[in-house]
């Protein structure tokens, strides 16, 4: 897609009137470095040619583009925060660079959510350490990918592999008859 001042002033309006960011292209940050570069050059080729018409249209296109980074940033903290508390990530409507931006906050504030976390639960680091023991289970079929109540994602497993995996998880399993101790 190509960008031009209409098309930025359009999103710009959006971003500012709506809670949730307005949909763009994945490759939205790329092509906005082409048309500010291009616009960075008009502006300054007036400049050499010491016609000053293009710095105040350079100058409110930088505005703009300053104005929209913003919004969209706080928007997406906001969906970094939801994300941490509730597990429910809609990351839809995100240039690529957001979704990576996303993804790198979940982790810090996820992190960051065990502090709260082991307050609440008053767990020793020792009990900490028993749970992080990994078993390891032999699959008896195919087990499609599933979320954990850790939050996190595992699998998907085939039949006859051999896995390592936190004990709630493997106890699941084994329990469903999904897998079997691997005897040491």
């Amino acid at each position: 897609m190509d960008l031009d001042y209409d098309e930025l002033m359009r999103i710009y309006r959006l971003e500012k009137n709506s809670p949730k960011h307005v949909e763009v292209e994945e490759t939205f940050f790329e092509d906005l470095r082409k048309f500010f570069g291009k616009e960075r050059q008009l502006y300054l080729q007036s400049l050499r040619d010491l016609t000053g018409s293009r710095a105040t249209n350079f100058s409110n296109l930088k505005k703009i583009v300053e104005q929209i980074f913003s919004l969209r940033e706080k928007k997406m903290l906001n969906k970094a925060l939801v994300a941490c508390r509730t597990g429910e990530l809609e990351n839809g409507q995100l240039a690529a660079e957001e979704k990576e931006t996303l993804k790198q906050l979940l982790v810090i504030l996820q992190k960051h959510q065990k502090i709260l976390d082991e307050i609440i639960q008053g767990e020793s680091k020792k009990q900490q350490a028993k749970e992080k023991k990994a078993v390891s289970i032999k699959l008896l079929q195919n087990v499609p990918a599933f979320v954990g109540a850790d939050m996190k994602e595992y699998g998907p497993f085939q039949k006859e592999n051999i896995v390592s995996l936190p004990p709630k998880i493997a106890s699941l399993l084994t329990g469903r008859k999904f897998a079997e101790n691997v005897k040491k």
